[in-house]
């Protein structure tokens, strides 16, 4: 089973988030801050991360440039999944080696499209 980190400061947006992707066959786990991701990631990477911009302790674009320099840390798809939606912004988070954007809301379509984009789902 395919596994997702989703990265995000609402628990409601976890919580809506870890349905969907359960019932599109992920084993998901939850952190609430760029910080606490990093720690789950070095010891183990998931196949995915969800991930928000605005988080307090440590935003999503640091989080990326950590998880990416990490052993491993370019394997792991990251869809970001936030209200920024300046066209820089989202520049700069492919830059960052971000694998997709998705904007808030968000629903099941949605991250199914973008999951299948990424080849996380056949």
């Amino acid at each position: 089973m395919k596994t997702c980190l989703v990265v995000d400061d609402s628990s409601v947006i976890r919580k809506v988030a870890r349905r969907i992707l359960e019932e599109i066959g992920f084993s998901v786990s939850e952190a609430d801050d760029g910080d606490t991701a990093l720690e789950k990631c070095t010891e183990t990477l998931p196949d995915a991360i969800l991930l928000d911009w605005n988080m307090p302790r440590m935003d999503g674009l640091s989080f990326l440039h950590e998880v990416r320099k990490m052993p491993g840390g370019a394997s792991p798809k990251v869809v970001f999944c936030t209200t920024e939606n300046d066209i820089g912004k989202i520049a700069c988070a492919l830059r960052a080696g971000a694998d997709e954007y998705i904007m808030k809301p968000f629903d099941r379509e949605i991250i199914e499209a973008k999951f299948l984009q990424t080849g996380l789902l056949n």
